[in-house]
């Protein structure tokens, strides 16, 4: 074989390689059967049953028109079945990215929602090119937990006015209550009976799966697997099922209208073209700058959380798996970049319609692909249908799904772990629910960055008290447990400092320090010097030599404090038989 052939038989195998790890559905589509087609076909068509009504309903909590909740799932599926590496993740618009869409959408008009879906792709798919997806591990469980608490709770207050049917704002949590007892005096009846019965259909269907199953079950006689069949599907089918109801009783009681309803819904595609870099909205003109200017720190998180929820939910269901965070990156910023170009609102993994397609029994990502067909179908043949849904109805779904996505056990959780972390989550939770979801989570990452900090700045030290009956000379041997930085320089300096007596001899045992800032070895360098004055000796043991020529870097002189293990032997081990006490602190 010559040297050319080599060469291209190398780059034939590392391009097959390349294209397999970031196109993964060249590795099991040549694999793909009529039967992974038909339980992909029962998932996809299910998902589309559950995004239909969840998409209506989160484009309303954007403040958007109910079509662009139909837009947002059109391309998504195709993208992610070629690109998306867990087949049980769905892509689509969520409650959570609704609600931090929704002040910018007020403010600037529905532009600005299509400008930020292509903005969050771009930045997204910048990060999976460059391996960035680490940043998302800064968002601490109590701050994802009290996020997703004043969220959900600040998304349910903003639907009772749907629910009940009466008139007023409800852009933030208190503006939500304050409509709801100013006026309390026009809660329409109707409104309010098919709201609460909605809700409590809800949730028994979604109880009554316990009873039901996809696959046989052995305990079960023929007929029951049959109707558990059925009950799983319907129990999954819920949201769908109670949005056609509702539709249905409105249409039917259209003329007396004893519901507020959706009204007109625009009809047709989506034209395919590029985003909007400039809008007019409500007389006044926004240029790309004003645009970019208005999403303030929402351009930072929008897209992180959509990383955020994308990954952990591809995670949780990939089950001990290895999953390639870098793919699903890529895969999600595509999805958006490209839903831009439809009038997608911003979209990542949704934790229900996951759910759902798991428990039907998807196989492959190609399921998106049918859940993307079953809204091509439903804006093409029913957006004149949707004209008549309750606004009540609704509601009730939104209110249902944020009741489920209420962390309960956060708070408990906590209590009985570490209660300390309850105030970085109460602080996000407040904060969210008060002065808005952007804000909720940059004070809240702020708050747990000072514990963060506070820890770093005070380290656990384990303290060895010896002392040498030969010439009573006091050793102290002081054991960082963990790597040193900067804002614990000071914090060590001032420890060992504290140290009075006669003949002391401290020995500072690195063994749990793996790095060092030049701040700690400037302070090791005077803590040196400090000592040596007070006529104290001073030994550094068990350094790695990275930290060791860090050190002496800062200060050659340091090279001479840095003890060897039989340095260290002639100190202490060689007259243990001198020792007449010993004791041991943590600090």
């Amino acid at each position: 074989m010559t040297v050319l052939e080599s060469v291209k038989k190398h780059l034939k195998f590392d391009c097959q390689k390349f294209v397999k790890k970031r196109v993964p559905i060249t590795s099991w589509f040549p694999q793909y059967t009529l039967s992974l087609l038909f339980q992909d076909l029962l998932a996809g068509i299910t998902v589309g049953m559950t995004e239909i009504p969840q998409g209506i309903a989160y484009a309303i909590v954007a403040g958007l028109p109910p079509e662009f909740g139909l837009y947002s799932g059109l391309i998504d599926g195709f993208i992610y079945a070629i690109f998306g590496g867990c087949k049980d993740l769905n892509i689509g618009p969520t409650s959570i990215l609704s609600l931090m869409l929704q002040p910018h959408v007020t403010r600037m008009g529905p532009d600005a929602s299509i400008l930020m879906t292509f903005l969050s792709g771009i930045i997204i798919f910048l990060l999976g090119v460059m391996h960035l997806g680490f940043v998302i591990q800064f968002f601490s469980y109590p701050i994802i937990a009290g996020f997703m608490c004043g969220g959900s709770l600040q998304i349910a207050s903003g639907q009772l006015k749907s629910l009940f049917g009466i008139p007023g704002k409800s852009d933030n949590f208190l503006e939500s209550w304050k409509s709801v007892f100013a006026n309390i005096n026009q809660i329409r009846k109707w409104d309010t009976v098919l709201g609460v019965t909605s809700i409590a259909a809800l949730i028994a269907l979604r109880e009554i799966r316990v009873f039901g199953s996809l696959q046989n079950r052995e305990d079960w006689s023929k007929r029951r697997n049959f109707f558990g069949k059925i009950v799983f599907l319907v129990s999954l089918a819920r949201n769908a099922l109670i949005l056609v109801i509702g539709t249905v009783i409105s249409y039917c009681l259209y003329e007396e209208a004893p519901f507020k309803i959706t009204g007109n819904v625009t009809g047709g595609f989506p034209a395919f073209q590029v985003p909007p870099f400039s809008t007019t909205f409500n007389g006044t003109n926004y240029d790309f700058e004003d645009l970019a200017k208005g999403y303030g720190i929402s351009f930072v998180f929008i897209p992180l959380l959509s990383i955020l929820e994308a990954v952990t939910i591809a995670k949780a269901f990939y089950k001990g798996r290895q999953l390639d965070a870098t793919q699903e990156m890529l895969a999600l910023g595509l999805c958006n970049i490209v839903g831009s170009f439809v009038g997608s609102m911003p979209v990542t993994g949704s934790f229900t319609r996951s759910a759902v397609n798991n428990a039907s029994g998807v196989r492959t990502t190609l399921a998106g692909v049918f859940t993307s067909l079953l809204l091509f179908l439903a804006i093409a043949f029913l957006t004149p249908t949707f004209y008549y849904v309750p606004k009540a109805t609704l509601g009730s779904i939104i209110i249902c799904a944020m009741f489920y996505l209420f962390d309960f056990e956060a708070f408990v959780l906590l209590w009985r772990t570490k209660k300390l972390d309850l105030i970085p989550f109460l602080t996000t939770f407040i904060c969210c629910l008060f002065l808005g979801v952007d804000y909720g989570i940059l004070i809240g990452a702020a708050v747990n960055l000072l514990f963060v900090l506070y820890a770093s700045a005070r380290p656990k030290f384990n303290i060895e008290k010896e002392k040498i009956s030969s010439d009573q000379t006091e050793v102290y041997i002081i054991t960082p447990k963990d790597t040193l930085y900067f804002p614990a320089a000071e914090y060590l300096r001032d420890t060992v400092l504290e140290f009075e007596g006669g003949d002391v001899t401290v020995i500072i045992n690195g063994k749990y320090i793996r790095n060092m800032d030049i701040t700690v070895a400037k302070s090791m360098s005077v803590l040196t010097h400090e000592l040596t004055l007070k006529n104290h000796k001073v030994y550094f043991l068990d350094f790695k030599q990275s930290v060791v020529n860090i050190c002496i870097g800062v200060d050659k002189k340091l090279k001479d404090h840095f003890l060897s293990e039989e340095s260290y032997k002639s100190i202490i081990k060689d007259q243990s038989d001198l020792i007449v006490t010993s004791e041991i602190s943590q600090l």
